[in-house]
């Protein structure tokens, strides 16, 4: 059997062109491990290449395992003596020949997470840091960006200007002395001590350009410029390199990845040729199409249209609810639908921009008995700081002693109020000796000494203060003015914490929607039902649709991907495009190309109008939408002209008919009296972008929602 059977003509082209550097533009879905692979496989046995002559860097240990099996395969030997590595396991078999020339013996110890961890507990002991105040992985992402950016502890410490700043850079510095102290490297040395000892050491560089005659590196358009600077001191003047990416695909520019790489690869190899592979063997030739109109409206980039033999096709759904509420429960029953007709769970999966969003979609689907597994991230009421959100709203139920003990073990010290492990043990003898009602405890025996105690007394004065209110003001009102009085907020800006504020953000909003829907509702009503939620399904293997963000999903594919919240503000996210303009914008569009393209037979895209938490202003539809052009969509949902909702669907819909004409957008006017299904009698004090702001009684304050709401009624 010829090793090129089965390939197609550019395939064949790209395993076979040997004489010089080459770019392998590889599409979504194109073959390229495939191309790799055979591309390996003919040198060796076409080309008589020895095998330890060969060297293939992955990024992840999945991807090398993979390659290896396949090349394994063709050549129909074990141990084919090809060198198939990730980049970190290549730098770690240079040190170990080569670490002396910093001093560091060869079985030089490498640092994985847990070992970071248990180093920074010791720092975080000497300093009196609490762990809610410095999250570990915040910290060790902190220290990473300062170590892949050339910035050493010392430099950091000078350059940090607030308190939180000054605290990491302090980590930062005991972090490194004792890594040197330990002659420990951590992920990021691998690279940096090889990329210093490849630009520093002549002889060292020569040795080991002198060990591969073919050099390829896959994934190239997610390679940072100190991989980069390895792979091209790695390529001596007689080795070839080939590269395997597609600039499309570039997300990861937050962690270092630049497109510029792979776009300007021809001016750094002069001489090299370039292939493009574009036939995908994934998707359906409407998925393709839309992706290809898609990326065409981004201008750096190279030119390549997708294009598929296969024959089954849908058109794209894109569905735009009323609401979230009915956008989430509409993804449920097509889920539903889908696995009445033969579709496992797993193959099925729900992408979104931003983890905050998971929390309708978790609620939706636990209603509907769905089972379903979060994808590289939490679930939305088990996330920290939700926890902490609640741990407040606790506080305010007198009659719940267990709850109170709970909560305040949580929060006392969230954000830092001094009260360390002594202060605790203090009030749990305390609580013992009256009868464990720990508020009371902390309210009436103090359990610290100066600072410490005056903090804590100003915590107890907080609840007390709110636990009053809480007879007249709404829950939603009421976190949101605990969060800010207790510094909470301010602790998460201060660290930069936006996703972490965003998912705050998000449970106010569901707060405020189950006070719309439970007028009568009480907050002891509201956390009960909360922890049906977080109590209902357990994770673990079995068929179960899944659930991440669009960046966990690179890499993957699915028959069926429903792609939520495609709104302008969300997706393309509106704090990403603001901070990095063109170029951000440019990066939303590949991501939202990469979630397209994971789908295999049928892609759904939803949204909803109303006001969105996060922009504060009402949701249109993405451009990404209107980018895919309208002959692939198949518009549904209550919002289009001349859809008719089925009666059997399930869905209960307010159609845009129903909505009293006195409440449509730009009816009201600031001054104008309404009354509310939920919330009463109010006054609007200002319209904005179709967003009212209404001012009701004390209980719930003032409000944002749309000037169009079905339940607002202008009297």
């Amino acid at each position: 059997m010829n090793i090129l059977d089965g390939l197609n003509a550019k395939q064949k082209e790209a395993v076979t062109t040997i004489d010089s550097h080459l770019r392998i533009v590889a599409g979504a879905g194109s073959g390229k491990t495939r191309v790799i692979t055979t591309r390996i496989a003919y040198l060796i046995m076409e080309k008589h290449v020895a095998p330890y002559r060969i060297l293939a860097i992955t990024f992840t240990n999945k991807a090398a395992n993979e390659m290896k099996e396949r090349v394994e395969g063709i050549l129909g030997v074990k141990n084919s003596g090809v060198l198939l590595s990730t980049i970190h396991s290549l730098c770690v078999r240079i040190l170990r020949e080569e670490i002396r020339y910093f001093d560091y013996p060869r079985n030089f110890v490498i640092l994985d997470s847990d070992d970071q961890k248990s180093i920074l507990r010791d720092i975080y002991k000497k300093h009196e840091i609490e762990l809610k105040s410095a999250p570990y992985a915040q910290t060790l992402s902190y220290i990473s960006n300062n170590k892949t950016s050339f910035v050493s502890a010392g430099k950091a410490y000078d350059m940090a200007n607030y308190e939180h700043e000054k605290r990491l850079a302090t980590i930062y510095v005991d972090y490194e002395k004792k890594l040197q102290d330990m002659q420990a490297l951590d992920f990021d040395d691998l690279l940096l001590f090889v990329y210093r000892l490849f630009k520093e050491n002549v002889e060292v560089r020569e040795k080991w350009q002198g060990r591969y005659d073919y050099i390829h590196v896959d994934e190239f358009q997610d390679v940072d410029m100190i991989q980069y600077g390895i792979v091209r001191y790695l390529c001596g003047p007689a080795c070839i390199l080939c590269v395997v990416g597609d600039p499309d695909q570039t997300i990861y520019t937050w962690r270092g990845a630049k497109v510029d790489i792979i776009m300007n690869f021809e001016k750094d190899f002069k001489g090299c040729k370039s292939i493009v592979l574009n036939e995908n063997y994934r998707s359906t030739k409407t998925i393709l199409k839309a992706a290809n109109s898609l990326i065409r409206h981004n201008e750096y980039r190279i030119d390549k249209d997708l294009y598929t033999e296969n024959e089954e096709d849908f058109k794209i759904s894109f569905y735009e609810s009323q609401d979230e509420q009915h956008e989430g429960l509409w993804i449920a029953k097509k889920i539903i639908s889908l696995h009445q007709e033969g579709v496992p769970y797993h193959q099925m999966a729900i992408l979104y921009r931003s983890n905050y969003l998971s929390r309708n979609l978790e609620k939706v689907l636990l209603d509907g008995n769905i089972p379903y597994r979060i994808y590289g991230s939490v679930k939305f009421f088990e996330r920290a700081e939700i926890k902490d959100a609640l741990s407040y709203l606790r506080l305010m139920i007198t009659d719940n002693k267990s709850m109170g003990e709970l909560a305040i073990k949580r929060i006392l010290n969230v954000p830092k109020r001094g009260a360390g492990p002594k202060t605790m043990e203090t009030m749990d003898v305390l609580a013992e000796a009256h009868n464990f009602d720990y508020f009371e405890t902390i309210r009436l025996h103090p359990i610290a000494k100066g600072k410490t105690q005056q903090n804590i007394d100003a915590f107890v004065d907080l609840i007390l203060k709110y636990r009053k209110e809480s007879e007249t003001m709404a829950i939603s009102i009421i976190i949101r003015k605990l969060l800010k009085e207790s510094g909470y907020f301010k602790m998460l800006e201060d660290a930069n914490e936006t996703d972490r504020l965003d998912n705050i953000n998000e449970l106010i909003h569901d707060i405020e929607t189950y006070e719309e829907n439970n007028p009568e509702g009480t907050l002891d009503d509201y956390l009960q039902m909360i922890a049906l939620y977080t109590d209902t399904q357990e994770e673990g293997a079995g068929d179960a649709v899944q659930l991440m963000s669009v960046h966990s999903a690179k890499g993957l594919e699915f028959d069926n991907v429903f792609v939520y919240s495609v709104a302008e503000g969300i997706f393309p996210n509106e704090r990403s495009v603001n901070e990095g303009g063109k170029h951000a914008l440019e990066e939303e569009r590949r991501l939202a190309y990469v979630a397209f393209t994971r789908a295999r037979k049928r892609l759904f895209l939803t949204t909803s109008v109303g006001l969105s938490y996060v922009t504060g202003r009402m949701k249109t539809t993405s451009r990404f939408v209107k980018e895919l052009g309208d002959d692939v969509l198949n518009k549904e949902g209550e919002i289009f002209q001349g859809y008719k909702a089925k009666k059997d669907d399930g869905i209960t819909r307010t159609s845009s008919s129903s909505i009293p004409k006195s409440t449509r957008k730009g009816s009201l006017r600031k001054g104008d009296l309404i009354t509310h299904d939920a919330f009463g009698d109010g006054v609007v004090i200002k319209i904005s972008d179709g967003v009212a702001q209404i001012a009701f009684d004390k209980k719930f304050g003032i409000k944002k929602l749309a000037a169009n709401h079905h339940m607002l009624h202008k009297k």
